[in-house]
């Protein structure tokens, strides 16, 4: 189809329209994009071919590698920079050394198995947390763009990461207790975290991870979701909306069983993260487009896989189905791993673009 119209050299991001496209049925001239995470090697990839040299982040090149990632999302389009960070729970992630340093959750055991466990753990404090990332973008922004930011991972995650998968499960019949203590334990310090963050300027929305499904369904009861985690967003969501910032709320999986008490009761405003063989974003949007927004939705194995023309046909499909009627944010149905070709996030962006 031609040159690609992105990096765009002179965008004109408004967080207004975005806030307005996903909130309302106000149909703006193009989708707005959406993303929630890049892996650092489609971040160099997007740089260079955005004309910028990448620069890795290390005590001498903060600035340098943050006004970078400021550059990335400014330049292919978007109304927002999105950041994450998490406090430091010990001992919760098995690491593997590669060029991104990936980390694993342990399935069977954490660190926190027993009530002995439980008080002898060194729980992170939220108030000596470095903010220097988040209150740097915040006031580098170019005009027209907004901030999002969370914790990184919510309550559910950080429960299975502290205590394993396994055991979390088997504790929800034989130690109720200590599965409610490690939950609001938890809620308690990301409570505190996100009083700091509604703080920062620029900010526009929160859009914290918390995956609580797999293909077919919740990986826990929805009952056990609704009595230790959900009221736990509810709080983060109402903090949220009392600063006058949105909720969004990304979560992996089949989440069906919960989506109504994720709207009615926890009050997100808009969801993200979608799989076509769970739900397509266009059947979601018809189910629960008029009540809130819906985000993101090109599947992530398309977006790895299918040849650029073949990607031009399927996202411009996701367009037609769930630009109508507004509350509505395009981009990956999850984020943009590795293994995704530079040239398809691109191409994607550019098939937005026109």
């Amino acid at each position: 189809m031609g040159v690609l119209n992105v990096p765009i050299e002179k965008p004109k991001p408004n967080v207004d329209v975005f806030i307005k496209a996903v909130t309302t049925d106000y149909e703006p001239d193009r989708p707005r994009l959406i993303e929630y995470l890049f892996n650092v090697p489609v971040m160099k990839g997007i740089l260079e071919a955005a004309g910028r040299k990448w620069v890795d982040p290390g005590p001498d090149s903060q600035d340098a590698y943050w006004d970078n990632f400021i550059a990335l999302w400014y330049h292919m389009g978007y109304d927002f920079v999105r950041i994450e960070r998490a406090m430091g729970f010990p001992g919760i992630e098995r690491r593997h050394v590669d060029d991104d340093n990936r980390s694993f959750a342990e399935t069977s055991r954490g660190p926190v198995q027993t009530w002995k466990d439980f008080e002898e753990y060194q729980w992170p404090d939220p108030s000596e947390g470095a903010f220097f990332e988040y209150e740097y973008i915040a006031s580098h922004l170019p005009d027209g763009m907004g901030l999002i930011c969370n914790h990184a991972g919510g309550p559910y995650e950080f429960m299975v990461k502290l205590m394993g998968y396994e055991t979390l499960c088997i504790a929800l019949f034989e130690e109720p207790g200590l599965v409610a203590a490690v939950a609001n334990r938890i809620g308690e310090l990301m409570q505190k975290y996100y009083e700091r963050l509604l703080q920062l300027d620029n900010l526009i929305a929160m859009l914290p991870g918390d995956d609580m499904g797999f293909r077919t369904a919740t990986l826990i009861s929805p009952d056990d979701l609704r009595k230790y985690i959900l009221p736990w967003h509810k709080t983060f969501a109402a903090m949220a909306h009392e600063a006058g910032v949105l909720y969004f709320l990304h979560s992996c999986g089949n989440v069906e069983a919960i989506m109504e008490d994720l709207i009615e009761d926890v009050g997100i405003d808009a969801k993200h993260s979608f799989e076509d063989a769970i739900m397509p974003v266009g059947e979601f949007k018809k189910k629960y487009g008029e009540r809130i927004g819906v985000l993101g939705g090109v599947d992530v194995d398309k977006l790895s896989r299918l040849d650029p023309d073949s990607l031009r046909k399927y996202v411009r499909g996701i367009i037609d189905d769930c630009a109508p009627g507004g509350r509505f944010a395009i981009g990956s149905g999850n984020s943009v791993p590795d293994y995704v070709p530079v040239e398809n996030y691109l191409t994607f962006v550019d098939e937005v673009m026109r």
